[in-house]
C-alpha cells in the first residue's frame, strides 16, 4: 500500500511560479512528470491523465502520452478536465497499476504522476460537493471569472469545511494559497508550486519527504475533498531546475505549417516512441527508419527499437532567421544517442539559444516541435544535464 510520485517543473519563471516554455504543453509535461515513476519500475494497467488545458478537446492525446512513456498502446487512458479535488479522488479510488497524472499548464505551471501499488494509501475523510462557480469557461471559448478572495473563503472554503466536520485539521490543503490554506492547517503549510489539478500530489510529495502521515485536502472553488494519507513505503522522484528567466524569442509572420496526416502517421511511433528502425538481417539502426538497410542492402526488412534517451551533442548551431511557425531564435543540435551509433538532429530545450557547446551531455526529452494546421506535432529535444534532476527520499 504505497504510492510512486514523481514531479516536474518547467525550468523557466521565478521562485513565486514556473511558466511554460514556448515548446511545452500539458502533454509534453504529463510525459515528463510521468518517466519519472514509469522508468523507476512498477507495473502500470491504467492512466487517468487530468488537466484544465488538454492540448487536444477532438482527436485525443492518449496515443502521443502512451507512446512517449512506452506503455503499451493497449492501455485504458482516461482523459479528465478537472482540478484539484479530481485529482485527490482518482487516487482514492485506483486500483494497483494506475498511474494517475495531472498538469497545469496556467500561470503556475506544473505536472506531477502517482502510481498506485496495491490498494490506495488514501481513505475518504470527508467529500463536499458544492457549486459556487467562480471561474468558468463555455464551449465557445468564453470565459467568467470573480476574484473576490473573501467569496471564496467564507462561502467557499469555510463552509465546505465546516459541513465536513472534521476530527482535526488536516496538514495540507491543496488548491489554496499558503495563506488561505494556512487558517485551515493543522500546521504552517509550504507553499505548493501549483494550485490547481497537480497540486494534491505535489502535497503527498511534500509529506513523503517529510515521512508524516495525516489528512490532505484538495480544494477548488466550493468542493472540497479531504482524505488519511499513509506515507509509509511511498517514494517521491522530482524533477525541478531552478527557475530561469525566459529567453526573448519572437514569431514569423506568416500562417502554420501545413500538417501531412500520411507524413504525422508515418513518424509517429518512432518520434514520439523515440525508437529507430533496426534491421533484422544485420541489426544495423536507422532513424528514421529506412526501406533500403544502408548495411547489407536488406529491403524491407526492419523492426522498432527503442533509443537511449541520452546523448551528447556532436555538432549545434543558433538560428536566428525567422521562419513561420517557429519562434527564432532557435537551437539545432546533431545529438549522438548513447551507446550507439544513430545521431539525429533536433532543438535544444530548457536552457536559453546558443548555450551548449559540442561534447554537452544531456537527456532527451519530448517537447511541441510545432503547431501544423492546429494539430500540435510533438519530438525529442536535448535537455543539457545542466538542468538537474533532484531524487526525494522514501518514507
Amino acid at each position: 500500500m504505497s504510492i510512486s510520485v514523481g514531479t516536474y517543473l518547467p525550468p523557466w519563471g521565478t521562485s513565486q511560479g514556473r511558466v511554460l516554455g514556448y515548446d511545452e504543453d500539458a502533454l509534453t509535461m504529463a510525459v515528463e512528470a510521468g518517466r519519472q515513476v514509469v522508468d523507476a519500475g512498477g507495473m502500470v494497467t491504467r492512466v487517468v491523465f487530468i488537466s484544465r488545458e488538454l492540448p487536444l478537446l477532438e482527436g485525443g492525446n492518449t496515443a502521443p502520452l502512451l507512446a512517449a512513456l512506452r506503455l503499451p498502446d493497449t492501455l485504458e487512458v482516461v482523459e479528465q478536465l478537472g482540478g484539484a479535488p479530481a485529482t485527490l479522488d482518482a487516487i482514492l479510488s485506483a486500483n494497483s497499476g494506475t498511474l494517475v497524472i495531472a498538469v497545469d499548464a496556467g500561470s503556475s505551471a506544473g505536472a506531477a504522476a502517482a502510481l498506485v501499488n496495491g490498494s490506495s494509501p488514501l481513505v475518504l475523510a470527508g467529500r463536499a460537493q458544492r457549486s459556487l462557480p467562480q471561474r468558468t469557461r463555455h464551449a465557445d471559448g468564453q470565459s467568467f471569472r470573480d476574484d473576490d478572495p473573501r467569496l471564496l473563503r467564507e462561502s467557499g472554503l469555510r463552509t465546505s469545511m465546516s459541513a465536513l466536520d472534521l476530527p482535526e485539521k488536516p496538514l495540507l490543503i491543496a488548491g489554496l494559497s499558503a495563506r488561505d490554506a494556512a487558517v485551515w492547517s493543522s500546521e504552517p503549510p509550504p507553499a505548493l508550486p501549483t494550485l490547481g489539478a497537480s497540486s494534491p500530489i505535489f502535497a503527498l510529495a511534500v509529506l513523503i519527504d517529510s515521512a508524516r502521515s495525516g489528512l490532505v485536502g484538495a480544494m477548488e472553488q466550493a468542493t472540497l475533498s479531504v482524505a488519511h494519507f499513509n506515507a509509509a513505503g511511498s517514494t517521491v522522484k522530482r524533477h525541478e531546475p531552478k527557475a530561469q528567466k525566459p529567453a526573448a524569442r519572437k514569431k514569423a509572420p506568416g500562417g502554420d505549417i501545413k500538417l501531412s496526416l500520411a507524413a504525422y502517421d508515418r513518424a509517429f511511433k518512432s518520434k514520439v516512441g523515440w525508437h529507430a528502425g533496426k534491421c533484422t538481417a544485420c541489426g544495423l539502426l536507422s532513424t528514421p527508419p529506412r526501406y533500403h538497410c544502408l548495411g547489407c542492402g536488406a529491403d524491407d526488412q526492419w523492426e522498432l527499437a527503442p533509443l537511449p534517451r541520452t546523448g551528447s551533442i556532436y555538432t549545434t548551431t543558433t538560428v536566428h532567421v525567422s521562419v513561420p511557425s517557429l519562434e527564432s531564435p532557435y537551437t539545432l543540435a546533431v545529438v549522438e544517442c548513447d551507446g550507439t551509433d544513430v545521431r539525429s538532429l533536433m532543438h535544444v530545450t530548457d536552457v536559453p539559444p546558443g548555450q551548449v557547446t559540442i561534447g554537452t551531455h544531456g537527456r532527451l526529452v519530448l517537447r511541441r516541435v510545432a503547431i501544423r494546421t492546429g494539430v500540435p506535432d510533438y519530438g525529442h529535444a536535448f535537455s543539457p544535464d545542466a538542468v538537474s534532476v533532484q531524487e526525494g527520499g522514501a518514507a
